[in-house]
């Protein structure tokens, strides 16, 4: 009834599972509210267009300038790793752990089989927000899910759009755990979303469960209550994050979807429920409980972070302890811009009898007896600042891990190739440690889970494109689901062997120039040189036995038929003049 006081605790009349579920959720938010404030003063510094919007808005200054170097490592950072991570098409590959998944065909059915799901769901569009999470929050976080898009045509027909498995990213905002558990991969997991009410219905009713549409239709009339009431008691623990009351909540048309994932234990029932998917509405009602489906023993939720904490699965990032410097630099910028205006339109002292005068060139100043206008003029030593702010600069590009080199910014002096070489491998020595470990930790993982989704749920054939190793034609080629299992693992190699690859190929340069020596080339196998070239290059195409005296007879063959060509050409032509 409208004019109401509405006792919320009562009309919810919540589940205890759900509400153990909203506790967890609180509770582990909580935990990591520092994490989360400066994580939001990290990202307002990378976007802001001048100091008001950061913490530097409360010193006196005129100026308000910011100089956004965290900003360009932050771009650096990002477009480094993501070169590394996918530095050609060729980036992963399958490792078989037995002699029957140890075939060539085994090999490309799989790769092809990944590679053309990757291309068909826009996994590099996903992966570049996974990079840039890692950049600024330290941590990145992704699931697989199976997906069947079907478009709808004329006469009620569906096509389909994709089917198949696809990488997600979870916002680091949204998801929470306990931080102080041994691992991320066995600590119970909560993801928060946010979907509209249409949604939810199409959900449960896809389900087809009488319970949770009950469940939905208390949902509905609790809005109602709640719209016609005048206030209500007992609701904070019912308040969506960003919502600011329960009525903005309720009246939005939203609702606040929970996902448990991991073990719970209901100390009301004495029941522990191992391995479970439990989603939560409204902080308040259970709308799904069932097993996890994954093979992997484990939630397929997926975790890396930059610069792991002990004891603690929060990490940092690359650019957490760099945020002081930042602020250091826009304090000297601006203090030197407000010296420099100083000096321009100076304070005046003034003594004595004085009449008024505007700061201008030219400008005559009438002064009486003992009058006297001084300019009081700063101490100019602080415009060196510059050295001060160029020294801090270079100090965050190697404390970030992103050496001036990674920019194409040669150091001083002259250099062979191989100390160039040299110089670049350890200048990048703590980049690629990184880089190799969230390949390793995280893209993997998620690869690894993209073909068990796809091995679980694939139930009818699919079209794959295959590259010919001769010609380099696509060729597409139908594939069933036991085409796809093997005993083995998707490896991706593009910053595990981007280091490595180079240094190979510039030893293995450099190794050339002494077959110069006549006493060490008949030692030196070119076939293998050439062969090694063409795998670290990944470009097997390059290598062929004895391929270049094959490709000289034909090029001396060709030359023989155009002659040829050309004598009896001539010959027809003489035999038209007579």
């Amino acid at each position: 009834m409208a004019g109401t006081t509405l006792d919320l605790e009562h009309l919810v009349t919540p589940d205890t599972t759900g509400m153990a579920i909203a506790r967890k959720w609180q509770e582990w938010n909580s935990l990591r509210s520092n994490w989360v404030k400066e994580k939001k003063e990290l990202r307002n510094y990378l976007f802001a267009t001048d100091t008001r919007t950061t913490s530097n808005n409360q010193l006196d200054w005129s100026n308000s300038t910011t100089v956004p170097k965290l900003t360009q490592l932050y771009d650096n950072l990002k477009a480094n790793y993501t070169s590394a991570l996918f530095p050609n098409a060729n980036w992963m590959r399958w490792e078989s752990e037995d002699r029957e998944s140890n075939t060539v065909q085994k090999r490309k059915v799989i790769q092809s089989y990944l590679d053309t799901k990757m291309r068909q769901s826009d996994f590099r569009t996903t992966a570049d927000k996974l990079v840039d999470d890692i950049v600024l929050y330290g941590n990145c976080f992704a699931t697989v899910e199976w997906v069947e898009e079907l478009a709808d045509i004329a006469d009620d027909q569906q096509v389909a759009k994709y089917i198949g498995p696809r990488m997600v990213r979870i916002s680091p905002y949204d998801i929470v755990f306990n931080p102080t558990a041994a691992s991320f991969e066995n600590t119970p997991k909560i993801i928060r979303s946010i979907i509209t009410l249409g949604e939810l219905q199409r959900m449960i009713e896809a389900g087809d469960n009488d319970e949770y549409k009950a469940i939905f239709d208390k949902m509905l009339g609790n809005r109602r209550e709640v719209a016609g009431s005048t206030s209500i008691e007992k609701s904070d623990g019912y308040v969506a994050d960003g919502f600011s009351s329960i009525e903005h909540y309720y009246g939005s048309g939203y609702v606040e979807l929970l996902t448990f994932h991991g073990d719970l234990y209901d100390s009301h029932t004495g029941e522990l429920m191992s391995n479970r998917k439990i989603v939560i509405a409204d902080r308040s009602y259970v709308i799904s409980n069932e097993p996890i489906a994954s093979w992997l023993g484990t939630s397929p939720i997926f975790h890396a972070g930059w610069r792991d904490r002990p004891d603690n699965l929060y990490a940092m990032g690359p650019l957490d302890n760099l945020v002081g410097m930042q602020y250091r630099i826009d304090h000297l910028e601006n203090l030197r811009a407000d010296v420099f205006d100083q000096i321009a339109v100076p304070i005046y002292k003034i003594r004595g009898m004085v009449d008024d005068f505007e700061h201008r060139p030219g400008e005559k100043i009438l002064v009486g007896d003992e009058g006297d206008v001084t300019p009081l003029v700063p101490d100019a030593t602080v415009l060196n600042a510059d050295f001060q702010i160029r020294e801090l600069e270079n100090r965050m590009e190697e404390m970030a891990g992103a050496p001036r080199m990674a920019m194409g910014i040669r150091t001083p002096g002259e250099k062979t190739a191989f100390e160039v070489q040299t110089l670049d491998n350890a200048a990048n020595r703590i980049f690629q440690h990184k880089a190799e470990k969230i390949e390793s930790q995280f893209f993997m993982k998620v690869m690894n889970g993209m073909l068990e989704s796809a091995r679980r749920n694939m139930n009818t054939s699919d079209v794959i494109r295959v590259l010919d190793d001769v010609t380099g034609v696509s060729l597409f080629s139908t594939i069933e689901k036991e085409d796809i299992r093997g005993n083995g693992l998707i490896r991706p190699v593009g910053a595990s062997h981007f280091a490595e690859r180079a240094r190979r190929i510039q030893n293995i340069t450099n190794m050339m120039q002494m077959k110069a020596d006549p006493t060490v080339a008949p030692h030196i196998s070119g076939k293998m040189v050439a062969k090694i070239i063409s795998e670290e290059l990944g470009e097997d195409n390059l290598y062929g036995d004895n391929i270049a005296i094959k490709e000289q007879l034909e090029t001396q063959k060709a030359a023989q038929d155009a002659e040829a060509d050309n004598v009896d050409h001539l010959q027809e032509q003489q035999e038209q003049g007579l």
